[in-house]
């Protein structure tokens, strides 16, 4: 009875509206945007939040990060592969001092990504400047004064974007790119073992480690160079779908606000281009937040409609080796709720490729943990990611785990606390 009454609170109909009502090319800073976030807030006055509760952050960014930098390593790289391979075969010491050299000009340049929301240099000079901005709404805590509660936010990001290819094929080239340095970089290691060690290995063996990776590794950075950033995408799927999660949910816990938690509602800007939405955010609220009690669930393509894995799925791990787990308190509560719903759910690995606006979370050790679905990759970054791609049951199935997970947090607070799971006062 509780599970039927709770779930006719979500409307699969009204979920597919939102979509439909975001469904237009919105790229960060352009006019597209600006639509949207007016529509955000008009949208969240209709839902019954005030003016007062609906903020709204401005920010000025650059899009050098998320564009130029790409394929400014990219090229680095192949500079980095022909100097490596002409000098392996005719000096080996010119070799490392050149890789050496290309190694601390790429270290110089990453150092901006330690806070690409602030320009800096690069994004400055090298990069396209726009303005930018987030929209949110804050329901506080109905039992603990807003300073001392708990904080969950629920975000998606409002920003759409197109490109040269899908996004699973960016994720493809990524991999190989991975997997080949990898590879490359064992070869190389064996080969300096046998110039000052007592075995030695087939000249064959060398041969095969150096070109079959140094060629992988040069097709990826010709594909990556390019990449390029347009206007183009409906985003139905990536993001207007999160976005429409973001908004039902919004609507159920105005009327039901939770005893021990702050509940932040977030619809983010610039995630196509840097997460820089999400990074502001947190920079300018990050001191309003209980370290310790703070827990992000954050929304990105749900769904996709005639595909057989058209479900809602999470990011369980992350990484190469180790896996590295990601929120598991969090992943825990997902997989109860779907069991007591008896909705569908797959926790899966990624081990590169993903960049999400639950990266600033993950920086400062907040739990984070995404929903999405990965078959919508095939649409995303394309003008195919159209409304009709999009499934409102999926939609609706998100909201009703989301719901119970919250509830369920709220719920056992203090267990939690007494357990030392959360830290408390």
């Amino acid at each position: 009875m509780e599970k039927r009454k709770l779930g006719q609170k979500f409307r699969a109909e009204r979920l597919h509206g939102y979509v439909k009502k975001f469904s237009f090319p919105r790229l960060a800073g352009s006019p597209g945007e600006k639509k949207a976030v007016q529509l955000t807030s008009d949208l969240f006055n209709q839902l019954g939040f005030s003016q007062e509760q609906i903020e709204t952050e401005s920010f000025r960014s650059s899009d050098f990060y998320s564009t130029t930098l790409i394929k400014l390593i990219a090229m680095i790289n192949l500079v980095f592969l022909l100097m490596f391979v002409f000098f392996t075969y005719l000096q080996f010491i010119i070799s490392i001092l050149v890789i050496i050299g290309l190694v601390i000009i790429i270290l110089f340049i990453l150092r901006g990504l330690r806070s690409p929301e602030h320009p800096g240099f690069w994004g400055k000079y090298y990069g396209k400047m726009f303005n930018a901005t987030n929209v949110f709404v804050k329901i506080p805590s109905k039992n603990m004064s807003e300073e001392r509660a708990g904080d969950i936010i629920i975000s998606a990001h409002l920003d759409s974007k197109s490109q040269s290819f899908q996004t699973q094929w960016r994720v493809i080239f990524y991999r190989i790119w991975l997997f080949s340095a990898i590879f490359l970089g064992i070869t190389f290691a064996l080969y300096i073992a046998t110039l000052i060690g007592p075995f030695s290995l087939p000249s064959l063996f060398f041969q095969i480690g150096l070109w079959v990776p140094t060629i992988l590794i040069s097709i990826t950075n010709i594909f990556l160079m390019n990449l390029n950033t347009h206007n183009k995408s409906d985003g139905a799927l990536d993001n207007a779908s999160g976005m429409a999660v973001v908004f039902e949910l919004s609507s159920y816990f105005q009327n039901h606000p939770l005893n021990n938690f702050n509940l932040w509602f977030c619809q983010y800007s610039a995630e196509e281009l840097g997460t820089m939405g999400s990074r502001v955010f947190v920079d300018n609220h990050e001191v309003q937040f209980e370290k310790g009690r703070i827990f992000q669930i954050n929304l990105d393509m749900i769904s996709c409609k005639g595909h057989r894995w058209n479900r809602v799925e999470y990011l369980k791990s992350y990484g190469v080796f180790p896996r590295r787990k990601i929120a598991p308190l969090l992943a825990e509560y997902l997989e109860t709720a779907a069991s007591k719903e008896d909705i569908e759910i797959y926790g899966f690995h990624l081990t590169t490729g993903a960049h999400t606006d639950s990266v600033p979370y993950h920086q400062r050790n907040f739990a984070s943990i995404d929903l999405v679905t990965r078959a919508a990759s095939k649409y995303s970054h394309t003008k195919n990611d159209t409304p009709d791609k999009v499934d409102g049951e999926v939609l609706k199935d998100a909201c009703i785990l989301i719901r119970r997970v919250v509830l369920n947090l709220d719920q056992n607070y203090q267990e939690l606390c007494g357990n030392n799971i959360l830290e408390c006062d």
